[in-house]
């Protein structure tokens, strides 16, 4: 799902795969612990990556700069400001977990 994005015209919400067991509905709904829980989670399909550098690959993905500049920019307007406030908090929280790991 993630490597179809860039190829895609116009985002909504709808369209990321926001890294959660339950598909959250606003910002509000991307905690730490629900994230944390996806990215480490014992039944993650990929096995062949050690959870800290599964982490560090989501935030890579997810990070501000990379993030704005490969997708925002093609996500609806109405949709934009509250996609831009989720990835924000994905990537805090990432940065969060990984900050624990150390």
């Amino acid at each position: 799902v993630w490597s179809s994005l860039p190829s895609m015209t116009a985002l909504r919400w709808s369209n990321f795969p926001w890294p959660m067991i339950k598909r959250p509905s606003n910002p509000e709904d991307l905690t730490t612990a629900a994230i944390e829980g996806y990215v480490l989670s014992q039944f993650y399909p990929d096995k062949s990556k050690a959870d800290k550098d599964r982490v560090k690959e989501y935030i890579r993905r997810w990070h501000p700069d990379r993030f704005e500049t490969k997708l925002l920019n093609k996500v609806v307007e109405e949709e934009k400001e509250r996609v831009r406030e989720g990835a924000g908090s994905v990537a805090r929280s990432l940065n969060d977990i990984l900050a624990k790991m150390n």
